[in-house]
């Protein structure tokens, strides 16, 4: 079931700026990948310590830190100390349930996005985890709570020079990493589309208990993913129109196509959650109109059993010949043959589904 509010009783009464890693440890141990490359040059290292990084922030090539694993305080400390990131902002890296934003600092940008992924493909269950971003006049620095593998094709282009990415600056780069994110919104909207697919013909053609919680646990992802991309477009828009030198002009031509896949996302979305409605609307009739059928079935039985009981109820039993009473074997045959009756009438109502 998807968290939708991280506990944050860890850092209650603390002092703002107090370092402290909210949410779920996913790595064992924090990973740092460095980038750094040009038109002509490029160079890619894993390092061990952040310091390594620092003699390449005033370099005039792009230079790209990746860190997987964000749970080692003192990792994140040293980065935000020697790339000049306010306390704050490196407060809201370490708290996973931060709501995406942007936030202009000047020197650099903060950006914190969400992306979704299955937790279990065959429950459907989907989550998400944050990705924060840090652009600056010459490098991005990106934190990732797993290495998951969804900026592996910008490396690939990095490192095979494939595109413009080695031509320009750091702002598209970080272009690119949010096209990634919100990319992989488009992956999991696909396949929960080919989950209400199937969902759908439940519905219409064997309404059962099970397919009322399918249709609870999609509307619950859905509030999931709603909340995760709803602030997209205000993030993608601030970066299109931000009057900030951190960003050109070239870039926003691209943050424009973003914008405009972002919004597709929403609608999509929200599609989807209509649709679900509308699935839970046909459920609750479909179980309505099947109760009415069973209700109309009983009725006739009743009904034609209603007169026999009232002739029975003012004559009984009390008739002077009746060939069964002197059988020896009358009553326990009677009995048998009440049992039988009540036996079929319960396969047939199960052959019916009305049990």
């Amino acid at each position: 079931m998807p968290i939708f509010i991280k506990k944050r009783s860890k850092n209650v009464g603390l002092p703002p700026g107090t370092l402290i890693h909210i949410g779920e440890k996913k790595v064992e141990k924090t990973k740092i990948t460095l980038i750094d490359y040009d038109e002509m040059h490029f160079q890619e290292r894993e390092i061990e310590a952040v310091d390594e990084s620092l003699r390449l922030k005033d370099q005039p090539t792009v230079t790209w830190v990746n860190i997987d694993g964000i749970h080692q305080v003192e990792i994140l400390e040293k980065l935000g100390r020697y790339f000049g990131l306010h306390p704050l902002v490196v407060e809201d890296i370490l708290n996973m349930g931060e709501r995406p934003k942007i936030e202009d600092f000047g020197d650099y940008i903060l950006i914190i996005l969400k992306i979704p992924y299955y937790y279990d493909k065959i429950s459907n269950e989907i989550e998400t985890e944050q990705i924060s971003l840090i652009l600056g006049r010459n490098f991005v620095i990106s934190f990732q709570e797993r290495e998951r593998g969804i900026f592996h094709p910008i490396r690939e282009q990095i490192r095979n020079g494939k595109g413009r990415i080695r031509n320009l600056g750091a702002d598209y780069l970080a272009y690119a990493l949010v096209d990634s994110i919100v990319d992989a919104y488009f992956i999991v909207l696909e396949q929960l589309e080919e989950s209400m697919e199937s969902l759908e013909e439940k519905v219409l053609t064997n309404p059962i208990p099970e397919t009322l919680q399918t249709i609870h646990n999609l509307k619950r992802e859905m509030i999931l993913l709603r909340k995760s991309v709803w602030p997209f477009r205000e993030i993608i828009s601030r970066l299109e129109k931000e009057e900030s030198p951190l960003i050109q002009e070239s870039t926003k031509i691209f943050l424009g196509d973003v914008y405009d896949h972002t919004i597709e996302v929403i609608e999509t979305v929200e599609t989807f959650r209509d649709m679900l409605s509308s699935m839970l609307d046909i459920y609750l009739t479909s179980v309505s109109n099947k109760m009415n059928e069973v209700m109309k079935v009983l009725t006739i039985i009743a009904t034609i059993f209603i007169p026999l009981t009232f002739i029975t109820g003012i004559y009984g039993m009390n008739f002077r010949h009746m060939p069964e009473l002197g059988l020896r074997w009358g009553y326990p045959m009677v009995c048998i043959v009440m049992i039988g009756i009540g036996v079929l009438m319960l396969i047939y109502f199960r052959k019916k589904k009305w049990l």
